[in-house]
C-alpha cells in the first residue's frame, strides 16, 4: 500500500537542495492535511533531508491547519540548523503570507533564485 502523503506532493533533489512540489492546489480536508504534514515531517526526521524547497505553484489556497504544519516544520528544520524556503507562490496566497506577517517567518525565494534554474548572463 501506498502512503497516501506521496500523492499530494512530489519530492526531487536539485543541486542539493530537497525541492517539494505540491501537486493539489488545495489541502483542506483533516485527512490531506495529517498525510502532507506526516510526509513533510518524515523527509526531515526519517529520511535526513535539512535543506527544503517548497514550491506552492500549484496551491491556491492554504488551511490555517496546514500553514500551521508548514509553521511546525519549519520549527523541526531549525532545531537541526536546516533551512526551509517556499518558491513560486501565487499573487493570492502571497499576500496572504505578508497579511499575517508569515513572509518575514518563512524564506520566500524569487523563481529566479530556485535550484536548476539557468544563470541570468
Amino acid at each position: 500500500m501506498s502512503d497516501p502523503g506521496r500523492d499530494h506532493l512530489k519530492v526531487e533533489k536539485v543541486d542539493g537542495v530537497t525541492v517539494v512540489t505540491f501537486v493539489d492546489p488545495k489541502h483542506v480536508t483533516d485527512e490531506d492535511i495529517q498525510a502532507v504534514g506526516d510526509q513533510l515531517y518524515s523527509l526531515v526526521e526519517a529520511e535526513g533531508h535539512d535543506n527544503l524547497m517548497l514550491d506552492l505553484s500549484n496551491v491556491r489556497y492554504l488551511s490555517s491547519s496546514m500553514l500551521g504544519k508548514l509553521i511546525h516544520l519549519k520549527k523541526k528544520l531549525g532545531a537541526i540548523k536546516g533551512r526551509l524556503n517556499l518558491c513560486r507562490i501565487h499573487p493570492d496566497l502571497l499576500e496572504v503570507f505578508r497579511l499575517s506577517r508569515l513572509d518575514r517567518f518563512f524564506g520566500i525565494d524569487d523563481d529566479d533564485d530556485l535550484p536548476g534554474a539557468p544563470v541570468q548572463r
